[in-house]
């Protein structure tokens, strides 16, 4: 490049013991390049001259003394930081900004540590504890009660109830029968070994019992119908010396009207109203 050419390329003013810049090859003086290329600061508005450092981030542009958190104004420069809503923000307010928070120590999570989630709330992984022995639950299997969450160890300590048939923890659910607590599904019929847990049963010499084999091995026979008379949601019958009825079936054996409530005469086996037992061998109840 000659003496005459060394000019500035846009206002063409001599650069010779000038200090200026080279853009795309080309010589332009300070001011206008400043004047034609500088970016704005995204904080002051104001442009960013050739003797300033351009800090870029995302297209765009902050003065190294405007590139600081929006919230505590610390400054960003060669420090870790995240955005949000096109905002700039030091990890720290980012974290009280957005982060989870503990649901035991109430302080934020930070991003990139490691935090452990549990019905919708969030702990840091040294605060997700068992509220017994202290110690970290981590991924392991967990009981949670309104006093805390235990690990399974001290929640059979402290809490658990054991199965009257195996003899092992009932952890959740489960059935109470005399006193004594059974998992669902060691609740079983004396007789078959059917599940009860959702069925109607019978208790005889406290062992449970099925319908089906209650009837079948304890239950009074109706002596009209001869179907079992259980009693079951308060089902009335009716006793006379060693024979039982349903109170739906305790009928004159003649007219078929109810005696309940009424008297009644006795033949051998058979019972009548007043009218039709008049005039038979009848006795009187």
């Amino acid at each position: 490049m000659t003496t005459a050419q060394f000019d500035c390329q846009y206002c063409t003013a001599s650069l010779l013991g000038k200090k200026y810049v080279l853009k795309d090859d080309n010589p332009y003086c300070v001011s206008c390049y400043d004047r034609i290329f500088s970016n704005y600061c995204e904080e002051c508005k104001e442009p960013i001259e050739s003797d300033s450092k351009d800090l870029c981030y995302k297209h765009r542009h902050w003065h190294e003394g405007c590139f600081k958190c929006t919230k505590c104004n610390h400054s960003l420069v060669e420090k870790p930081f995240a955005a949000k809503d096109e905002r700039l923000l030091c990890t720290e307010c980012y974290s009280n900004e957005c982060s989870s928070k503990c649901f035991k120590c109430k302080r934020p999570i930070m991003p990139g540590s490691r935090k452990m989630e549990f019905k919708g709330n969030y702990w840091h992984e040294t605060c997700f504890v068992c509220e017994h022995c202290l110690q970290p639950i981590g991924t392991k299997p967990l009981i949670s009660k309104e006093s805390g969450n235990y690990c399974l160890p001290c929640f059979e300590k402290k809490f658990a109830h054991y199965c009257n048939f195996c003899k092992k923890v009932i952890s959740s659910g489960g059935i109470m029968f005399h006193d004594q607590q059974w998992h669902k599904e060691c609740f079983l019929c004396s007789g078959c070994r059917k599940e009860l847990c959702e069925e109607e049963f019978m208790s005889k010499d406290d062992y449970p019992f099925c319908m089906d084999c209650y009837n079948h091995l304890y239950a009074k026979k109706c002596a009209a119908c001869t179907k079992p008379i259980t009693g079951l949601r308060g089902a009335k019958f009716i006793c006379f010396q060693d024979r039982q009825w349903h109170s739906e079936c305790f009928n004159c054996g003649k007219c078929s009207i109810s005696l309940v409530g009424e008297g009644f005469l006795t033949q051998s086996m058979e019972i009548f109203c007043r009218k039709c037992g008049s005039g038979m061998d009848t006795d009187m109840e």
